[in-house]
C-alpha cells in the first residue's frame, strides 16, 4: 500500500480519525506522516494519560493513599506518575495497584493482559497461569470429594511450582 498524500513511497503510518461520527482513514509514509506531525495532529502519549490521570480522579486530587506511597523501585509517587503520564519502573505496578487498576478497567476494559504474548519473552507468565489454572482444578476436585485426582493436581502443582522457582528469580529469567 502506498502513501494516500505522495502516491510514491510505502505507507508504514496508518491513521484513524472519528469526526461526527464519520471514520476517515490515512495511510502515510514516514516522511508525510512527519509532516502531519508537525502541523496541527502531533500527538504526545505522556501529555495524553496525564490528561487521562488527571480527569479520572477530578483534577489534581488523587486518592490520598496513592500520594502517600512511593515507590521502591525508582522513589515516585503516585502525584509524579499523574503528572508524568508514565509510570517510573516496573515495580510501579506493584506498588500503585490499587490506583492503576481502575484506570486500566476504564481504558482497556481489563486489568489483566489476555492477549498474545512473545514466545521468547513470556515463558515465565505462560508457567504462572498453568500455576493458576492448577490451583483451580485443585480446589475443583477438593470441593467435589475427588481426593485421588486432588493428590495428583496438588503433585504436579508443586513441581510447576518448582521449576518456577529453579528457572525464575525475582521476576527474571535464568540463563
Amino acid at each position: 500500500m502506498y502513501c494516500d498524500d505522495c502516491k510514491q513511497r510505502p505507507a508504514t503510518v496508518h491513521i484513524a480519525q472519528v469526526t461526527n461520527g464519520v471514520k476517515v482513514e490515512r495511510h502515510l509514509c514516514e516522511e508525510c506522516s512527519a509532516k502531519v506531525q508537525s502541523g496541527s495532529m502531533k500527538f504526545d502519549v505522556g501529555l495524553t494519560l496525564s490528561k487521562l490521570l488527571g480527569s479520572f480522579f477530578g483534577g489534581a486530587s488523587a486518592p490520598a493513599t496513592g500520594d502517600l506511597k512511593t515507590c521502591p523501585g525508582c522513589g515516585m509517587t503516585f502525584q509524579q506518575v499523574r503528572q508524568k503520564g508514565r509510570l517510573g519502573c516496573g515495580r510501579c505496578y506493584e506498588t500503585f495497584e490499587e490506583e492503576i487498576e481502575p484506570i486500566l478497567r476504564r481504558i482497556h476494559g481489563n486489568s489483566r493482559h489476555v492477549g498474545r504474548v512473545p514466545v521468547r519473552s513470556g515463558e515465565r507468565y505462560r508457567l504462572l497461569q498453568r500455576i493458576d489454572a492448577l490451583k483451580q482444578q485443585l480446589q475443583a476436585a477438593v470441593q467435589a470429594e475427588e481426593y485421588e485426582r486432588a493428590a495428583d493436581l496438588r503433585d504436579r502443582l508443586k513441581e510447576l511450582e518448582r521449576e518456577r522457582d529453579a528457572r525464575f528469580e525475582g521476576g527474571q529469567a535464568q540463563p
